[in-house]
């Protein structure tokens, strides 16, 4: 949501927000008469006291200003009633929400955050995961806001394509990592890593539960040193590379993914297996541990140890174009992998 009220307004920058995913425009007093707000729809605004305009055209929301926890507990005790709440936090700027957060979702009543900077946008989505309804962005920010509403706007989502396994063979001792992430995966999440720039099997973490062994909900056992693992970016990196504080995109079994942040980096010798599969012209392959506790994701969304899996076997895989990759983009120059 836009906040016409911090600055001027015009149809070039409407247009703009328009294109950036934004939908609702907001006022604390008049909307603009200079502009064309057909595509948005109006919020008005009542602070305590203000009169209300009997325009049916608008939606109404109630701002509020949490200065204290007597703030957060009015607005808790408002939104039994339902109605849409601005939340502008003017010192402590994840507590507050935490709590409106909590209790908001108990109810009918959606609320929304007012921020000052950019980098509120993200953190005000991601709080208590579940986040707040919606965020509402002064006008004149906007201009510095753009590339986080465009990362908003993109949704992180990779094919994947069912792949044939051709090959099962144990390769002897390899050094293979260990990427164990800040944040608890679910069943179906995993990263995508291959040998080659075409083919990334999904590597499920170790989020099962077994006799002989503790599941460790953080930790994708994703590989031999040489491979590729997709990144946030879509570009590529060696699992040799990757190291605490970067940011890796976990997949699920319907190709949706999400951002967690690398903890840790384990690289141990132990025995390999190589896995080749095939998918219509494209051939892949990945080098794994083998053990019972490193998996692959099938067809239907369950996972298969690499001990258990066989010859004709189908498990997931996304399919890159055919491209060579350098210092991990794609470049369009001949290339062979095998």
């Amino acid at each position: 949501m836009l906040d016409l009220s911090s600055g001027p307004a015009d149809d070039s920058l409407l247009k703009e927000a328009k294109l950036l995913g934004v939908k609702r425009v907001l006022s604390r007093g008049a909307f603009p008469r200079n502009v064309d707000l057909s595509d948005f729809t109006r919020i008005e605004v009542l602070d305590k006291g203000s009169p209300v305009r009997t325009d049916e055209n608008l939606e109404r929301a109630q701002w509020v200003n949490v200065r204290g926890p007597d703030d957060v507990k009015t607005t808790i005790e408002a939104a039994k009633n339902g109605g849409l709440f601005v939340v502008q936090c003017e010192d402590w700027k994840v507590i507050p929400l935490e709590n409106l957060i909590a209790e908001f979702h108990r109810t009918d009543a959606k609320l929304y955050a007012s921020v000052t900077e950019p980098s509120e946008v993200e953190l005000n989505f991601s709080i208590l995961e579940k986040g707040v309804d919606g965020v509402v962005i002064p006008i004149s920010i906007l201009d510095r806001a753009k590339n986080v509403l465009s990362n908003l706007m993109q949704k992180p989502v990779f094919h994947l394509a069912i792949v044939k396994i051709t090959r099962v063979v144990d390769v002897g001792l390899g050094d293979r990592v260990c990427v164990d992430t800040a944040s608890s995966l679910a069943l179906g999440e995993g990263l995508l890593v291959g040998s080659t720039s075409r083919c990334f099997f999904l590597i499920h973490g170790e989020t099962i539960p077994s006799a002989y062994i503790p599941t460790r909900p953080f930790r994708i056992n994703a590989g031999a040193i040489h491979s590729y693992v997709i990144t946030t970016d879509g570009r590529t990196k060696y699992l040799s590379e990757l190291k605490s504080g970067d940011v890796v995109p976990v997949v699920s079994a319907e190709g949706v993914s999400r951002e967690v942040v690398v903890g840790r980096i384990k690289i141990e010798r132990r025995p390999l297996v190589m896995i080749t599969g095939r998918t219509g012209d494209v051939e892949g392959s990945v080098f794994l541990q083998k053990a019972e506790t490193v998996r692959l994701v099938r067809a239907d969304g369950g996972a298969v140890s690499v001990t258990d899996l066989q010859e004709g076997q189908e498990v997931l895989a996304h399919v890159g174009a055919a491209f060579g990759r350098h210092f991990g983009g794609e470049v369009e120059e001949f290339v062979v992998e095998k």
